[in-house]
């Protein structure tokens, strides 16, 4: 018997058709994967799913009875819990205050009592954890697992989990793995959504694809590869191995001596950090979110003051460094600018595209259309908000902005995070030209089998400090996974 059976599911924004009539079956206990390009639908099912939205169209049944979920407490009452890919946890809370949090409605709470009884629910689904300590001083992987017992507090049977594993370890990966497994075991039903082909195929046990709105494919992952999933969500030939040529690094580009930086709270972020970076080479950082990527990568690139230490270029400070920021909404684009404003914004003074302090609008499209081209910026025209394209396109917008006049240095930051496999191999694709040109590149990603592959040398950053510097072609996953959670090498 199927736990949840969606039919002809539709919702329309205006004119955009977001879900055209999706229909699937998941049966009880078992883990099924939703998949699709960014765009395809996805977000918008399972807001549907957890009471969010309200379907235009169809039916949703769970264990074969018709149900309406006009809002998320229906959905929690119905016993469906979503799990986000960014935590929704209060950090100076502690374990158990964050999970009973808008359960309980008594004038007398006796904490110590739901301590207890959160230990008991964390024992008996082997979710280890001390549901006293504050959620602040505890690392990534067990934050994740407070969310799958906020949900399981509430008795969901149903659990939604979106790109649950985009900032855990590896071994918090596995780990987390081995919690969907016992869940699905003992009843639980469980929809995984992740871009992640190789964790989809070791994981699930079915498989829903979506494409622009439609369902193109549900199967099995016993009768399916990761190469036949690429191909069913983006329509075509995808590669999904990086392909690249021999590094020949040439002259030092940017040398980092006894870096010191601070974040904003004036802690130090970046602990005496030190590395020579040269052209054609790829250094890739590893390392959990949080643990100073971003300062360093502020720093390099001058948007964060240095306590101490140096950065040196090699070449003329006038050359432009490209930067590809982690967040492309609140950093590396003006959304309600149009792709065309945008891709300008670094040159917007110079010429052709101005002239005696006037833009010339001409020069301005001409060059959206050329670069529109040649990153596949999928666009109904270049005077298009940059907001009402897809993350994938966005990101394509500010590579073809950061990599225009062929800069020596580029620090790019999560360039793939949250893309679809064919977006992501378009960027891996431009990159890897641009190192072939003889740019240096700082590649920062908690990707990690991403960056193995993207990399020439890998630094792994911890609590601000490089643990080591390995060479890509010889390290294992193992070594730089226990380095990333602090362990020696």
């Amino acid at each position: 018997m199927s736990y949840l059976r969606l039919d002809n599911i539709t919702k329309c924004f205006g004119s955009f058709v977001a879900n055209d009539n999706i229909s699937f079956s998941i049966a009880n206990g078992k883990i099924h994967a939703i998949l699709g390009e960014n765009g395809a639908g996805k977000t918008t099912l399972m807001n549907i799913i957890s009471g969010l939205y309200q379907p235009d169209k169809g039916q949703i049944y769970l264990q074969e009875q018709p149900v309406k979920i006009p809002s998320p407490n229906t959905a929690i009452n119905l016993g469906i819990g979503m799990i986000h890919q960014h935590f929704m946890l209060i950090p100076e809370l502690t374990v158990t205050e964050n999970i009973i949090l808008g359960t309980e409605n008594r004038w007398r709470l006796n904490l110590h009592q739901k301590q207890q009884e959160i230990a008991v629910l964390a024992q008996s689904y082997g979710l280890e954890i001390d549901p006293s300590v504050k959620v602040e001083n505890l690392p990534v992987g067990t934050q994740q697992r407070i969310e799958i017992l906020k949900v399981l507090y509430r008795q969901a049977k149903l659990l939604i989990l979106d790109e649950p594993t985009a900032v855990l370890t590896p071994p918090e990966v596995e780990s987390l793995m081995a919690i969907l497994r016992q869940l699905a075991a003992v009843g639980n039903t469980i929809i995984f959504i992740s871009h992640k082909l190789e964790e989809v195929m070791n994981l699930c046990d079915t498989v829903t694809v979506l494409r622009r709105g439609k369902v193109v494919a549900t199967t099995t992952t016993k009768e399916s590869t990761s190469q036949q999933l690429a191909e069913l969500m983006v329509g075509r030939e995808v590669v999904l191995q990086v392909r690249k040529s021999l590094a020949s690094p040439g002259k030092v580009i940017l040398s980092v001596q006894d870096l010191q930086v601070v974040d904003e709270r004036n802690v130090t972020a970046v602990d005496n950090i030190s590395f020579q970076l040269r052209a054609g080479e790829i250094l890739g950082i590893a390392g959990v979110d949080g643990n100073g990527q971003r300062e360093l990568a502020d720093a390099v690139v001058g948007l964060r003051t240095i306590k101490q230490g140096k950065i040196k270029f090699g070449y003329p400070p006038k050359s432009a460094v490209g930067y590809i920021p982690e967040d492309r909404q609140k950093m590396g684009l003006v959304l309600q600018f149009s792709v065309a404003q945008n891709l300008i914004l670094k040159a917007f003074k110079k010429l052709p595209f101005s002239r005696n302090f006037l833009l010339q609008r001409e020069a301005i499209k001409n060059n959206a259309k050329s670069a529109m081209q040649e990153f596949d910026i999928r666009a109904t025209g270049e005077d298009v908000q940059v907001s009402h394209l897809s993350g994938g396109n966005q990101q394509k917008v500010v590579l073809a902005r950061e990599l225009a006049g062929e800069p020596d240095l580029i620090v790019a930051m999560q360039p793939t995070r949250g893309l679809d496999v064919g977006a992501t191999a378009a960027v891996h694709s431009q990159l890897l030209a641009e190192r072939d040109r003889g740019a240096a590149i700082l590649y920062i990603s908690t990707e990690l089998e991403e960056l193995m592959a993207m990399s020439d040398r890998i630094a792994v950053i911890y609590r601000g400090k490089f643990l080591a510097i390995l060479d890509a072609q010889t390290a294992t996953v193992e070594e730089i996974g226990l380095l990333m959670a602090g362990g020696k090498k």
